[in-house]
């Protein structure tokens, strides 16, 4: 610790560091893209109970017809969405587009508002 009693090194959590648009957005990425992994599993639990019989599907129907199970894939929808517009803003990126501090944050932006329309979009055209 120097005379000051700050960190030496750019610790993350607490006072010393101002969270940025483009970290937290990088941070959510990888998470959404850990869920997707899960969500999946789920998706193919269901399809997997549906080739079995009816008795394994009324089971998955049940688990994944559930509050919590409506929550879950409601989450997982968003992440989907929310991987695959992010997935375009660094397709962008790679093509050397949206450096600037201020195209960064608009398209975080972007980024964040198209994932919630687009998973209230999806959850309101399949919504029985």
């Amino acid at each position: 610790m120097s005379a000051n009693k700050r960190p030496l090194s750019p610790f993350m959590i607490g006072p010393y560091y101002k969270p940025q648009m483009t970290s937290i957005l990088s941070i959510t990425h990888r998470a959404t893209g850990a869920s997707l992994v899960v969500g999946t599993l789920l998706l193919v639990y269901w399809l997997a109970a549906a080739a079995i019989g009816p008795e394994a599907y009324e089971h998955a129907q049940a688990i994944l017809g559930s509050m919590l199970g409506q929550l879950l894939l409601f989450l997982w929808t968003w992440a989907l969405f929310y991987h695959m517009a992010n997935g375009i803003r660094h397709l962008f990126w790679d093509a050397g587009y949206g450096f600037e501090m201020e195209d960064a944050t608009k398209s975080g932006w972007w980024v964040i508002w198209s994932s919630i329309i687009l998973t209230f979009l999806c959850w309101l055209i399949a919504a029985p």
